[in-house]
């Protein structure tokens, strides 16, 4: 004969489902790649909490850079990364290379 679960086994597994419901979503990794000084891809969206992997193939160094923002060196053959942390868009560009043009929205998660 089976007994009805007690009261604190209901609670455990009602804690444990919305422990499991309330999980943020896990961050990602995008890459973008650097070649014959072209972003690609050049416009892109991601959430707060993922990471953007800039991976340069040329042979000289590039920057992603935010006009009175944010920059990445990112060095050749090499990559170089950062974390979003806030929810918003951004056009950015190679501050050598002033054509290399790219666009990142960032959201909420």
């Amino acid at each position: 004969m089976r007994t009805a679960p007690t009261a604190s086994k209901r609670h455990l597994w009602i804690a444990m489902a919305l422990t499991i419901a309330a999980a943020p979503a896990e961050a990602e990794t995008i890459e973008v790649t650097i070649e014959k000084l072209v972003f690609s891809p050049a416009t892109f969206e991601a959430k707060v909490g993922d990471t953007i992997e800039w991976i340069n193939k040329d042979v000289f160094a590039h920057t992603a850079t935010v006009k009175g923002g944010w920059e990445v060196m990112i060095p050749p053959k090499t990559s170089a990364s950062m974390v979003l942390q806030k929810a918003e868009a951004f056009d950015y560009f190679c501050r050598f290379h002033p054509n290399m043009k790219g666009r990142l929205t960032v959201t909420s998660p």
